[in-house]
């Protein structure tokens, strides 16, 4: 009896198959983080999503390195940059994969609204080193919006957000979109660095959004159809923005994203591997996300604006998912409900 396994089909055929093992890791790092709600234990919450994606990749066929992972910022347990995700299986097609299993731990940890378990992942062409930008600094600047302002950009010179008064941007995004400033709608995080964002938005007449924690749904907010959202600004995690980047990649919006510093210390410590004009480039979607593969999936843990939370009901638990793909542009909106009794979510110990 021949112990030869099958044939691999080919990576593009592939990647068609693979999303939804991929939107399993989230659904189940979801049901494995929704048992921590409210129980003030952020790390040990994020350690159970962990574990569950973990236990998806464990026996899945994809030779995939993590770009953006976990731990960089506050020591959090989790899956880390430079990690092999998959078998590694001679032949199986190599992905850049971004995560993160709880996008809002702290909501998480406090029984919050708007938290998510998400992955983002991108094909790496034959031959190409990576397809994943990886940002050095802990935070960016980041504004966020939607396929109709990037065609207006594109129609007046690919103007830069980023160093424009905010007023001016508002003005424009407006404009685009066929709308009076006072009816639009812009988000931002609320921290202390925001002051002058929040203010700014307020002297516009514009509506604000404030998060109190998690930007990568707020961020993908103004691309998606239907959205009551126009616009994202803040100064968020460089990670979130790479996963928030293969959302828009595969909706059509875009972001202007760049490095920013929270202290002195940081800057010295990322000047010391990249060059003064990386450090001050401003990052378009393109430019984060190469080539023409991209794939993400959010499931929602606590409700946010991209997704209704987790619902346990008995021994039943619903989710509510998200998967998009960018060489389709198909948006698939997964509602699941997972019996408990009969569900096995493999886990990594």
């Amino acid at each position: 009896m021949s112990s030869s396994l099958p044939p691999l089909r080919s990576a593009y055929d592939l990647e068609r198959v693979l999303e939804f093992e991929f939107v399993r890791a989230t659904e189940n790092a979801a049901l494995q983080a929704i048992h921590w709600l409210g129980r003030g234990e952020k790390e040990l919450a994020d350690g159970a999503a962990c574990s569950a994606i973990y236990g998806v990749f464990d026996i899945l066929d994809v030779r995939g390195e993590v770009v953006i992972g976990e731990g960089i910022k506050d020591n959090a347990p989790g899956i880390f940059v430079g990690e092999h995700l998959g078998t590694w299986r001679d032949g199986s097609p190599r992905f850049n994969i971004a995560l993160d299993p709880i996008d809002g731990t702290s909501n998480i940890a406090k029984g919050l609204p708007n938290s998510i378990s998400v992955i983002a992942a991108a094909q790496i062409p034959d031959g190409a080193p990576c397809a994943m930008k990886s940002i050095p600094s802990f935070y960016s600047h980041k504004i966020a919006y939607g396929p109709a302002v990037k065609k207006a950009l594109e129609g007046r010179g690919d103007r830069c957000f980023l160093d424009m008064p905010l007023q001016e941007v508002i003005t424009f995004v407006a404009e685009a979109l066929g709308k009076r400033e006072r009816d639009l709608v812009v988000s931002t995080m609320d921290r202390p660095r925001h002051q002058d964002i929040v203010e700014q938005i307020r002297r516009s007449g514009a509506a604000l959004r404030m998060v109190t924690d998690g930007d990568i749904a707020a961020a993908v907010a103004p691309s998606m159809p239907e959205s009551t959202c126009d616009l994202y600004v803040g100064i968020g995690g460089s990670p979130e923005g790479i996963l928030a980047a293969a959302a828009l990649k595969c909706l059509g919006g875009d972001m202007q994203l760049r490095m920013w510093f929270h202290d002195e210390a940081h800057r010295a410590e990322v000047a010391a591997q990249t060059s003064v004009a990386e450090m001050n480039q401003v990052f378009r979607v393109h430019e984060l996300i190469v080539g023409e593969s991209a794939l993400f999936c959010a499931t929602g843990i606590s409700d946010s604006p991209l997704l209704p939370g987790c619902r346990l009901v008995g021994h039943r638990v619903e989710t509510h998912s998200i998967l998009m793909r960018s060489r389709s542009g198909t948006v698939r909106r997964i509602h699941a409900v997972h019996d408990l009794d009969r569900k096995v979510v493999p886990l990594r110990a």
